[in-house]
């Protein structure tokens, strides 16, 4: 996005410490001694600390979608961070900055993250592959999204505005003008706002919006809600790509799967705290009421799921 008024933002802590978390969790997937280690799987040795080949293929393992061309250069680079992250641990225990109290809570708050999503991982590996009357009857019931797929051009503005303001400037994004007007209009009356242009298929639009987006005409806008003011998508004109079964079905069973799997996790956990005991002191003590009939929170199960939330392609 390009800002057109937006504050800039200081960091809360130092970026040293952001390093030092990266740093750590590579220490704690693959640093062992020497001794236990056959020498053929030692690639380097940084002083007397050794980095092995499973460090190398660990962090390869994160990049998604890596060409086999690709795949030399990319060991090399990341045998590379590996040494210099090595660096930095070392010297990290120098001036023993690991002992910094902020960096403790971090590097604790990462193994709690850690533990737990291999713990959800393995909850959703009870999850089962869809069966083809299942893809089919996603496939039917979201037209938008394949047989009447549309690719959009889009401009966008995320707009700050007090609940006082919210209704002038919903008037105005609703105008019928707001392609031509609407950017004039928030400099005019000062307010803070993101603008930004973009190409997007239907599977990169939220799933709860791409039914309105499906009735949208050219140059028609859409509000959304935000909690400190407005989104307001405008569509600058679109295009028909329908996607056949063949082609969307392999995307729809990895959507279906990993649907299932979030379900399962948060059925689990749900379980997990109906059978413990949970007491909620000081000021989150009235908290207790209202959580108990809420869904786990999405972070609890982010990501356990092996691929994304998305739309599927």
């Amino acid at each position: 996005m390009n800002p057109q008024r937006q504050p800039g933002k200081q960091p809360t802590w130092p970026a040293v410490a952001a390093s030092v978390i990266a740093v750590f969790g590579v220490l704690l997937a693959g640093c062992s001694k020497s001794d236990d280690k056959p020498a053929s799987q030692v690639v380097a040795k940084v002083n007397k600390q050794e980095i092995t080949i499973h460090q190398v293929n660990f962090l390869l393992e994160q990049q998604r979608g890596l060409r086999p061309d690709q795949a030399d250069a990319a060991r090399k680079q990341a045998l590379e961070r590996l040494i210099d992250q090595e660096l930095a641990i070392q010297k990290l225990g120098e001036i023993k900055l690991d002992r910094d109290p902020r960096v403790m809570q971090q590097l604790e708050a990462a193994r709690r993250e850690v533990l737990s999503r291999a713990y959800y991982e393995r909850v959703g590996e009870g999850a089962s592959k869809p069966s083809d009357a299942q893809v089919f009857k996603y496939f039917n019931d979201n037209p938008a999204l394949f047989a009447e797929r549309r690719v959009y051009r889009l401009q966008e503005w995320l707009i700050e505005a007090t609940p006082a303001q919210l209704d002038a400037v919903r008037e105005k994004a609703q105008s019928g003008k707001a392609l031509n007007e609407l950017t004039d209009y928030l400099r005019a009356n000062s307010f803070k706002f993101d603008f930004n242009q973009a190409v997007r298929p239907a599977e990169q639009l939220p799933l709860d919006s791409l039914a309105s987006f499906a009735k949208m005409k050219d140059g028609e806008t859409l509000v959304i809600n935000k909690p400190n003011g407005l989104l307001v998508i405008a569509v600058v004109n679109s295009r028909l790509e329908p996607v056949e079964l063949a082609r969307a079905k392999p995307a729809i069973e990895q959507f279906l799967l990993n649907e299932q799997k979030r379900r399962i996790i948060a059925d689990d956990i749900k379980a997990l705290r109906a059978a413990s005991t949970i007491r909620y002191v000081g000021s989150f003590a009235n908290q207790a009421e209202t959580a108990a009939s809420q869904p786990s929170p999405v972070g609890a199960v982010q990501g356990a799921a092996s691929g994304n939330s998305e739309s599927p392609k």
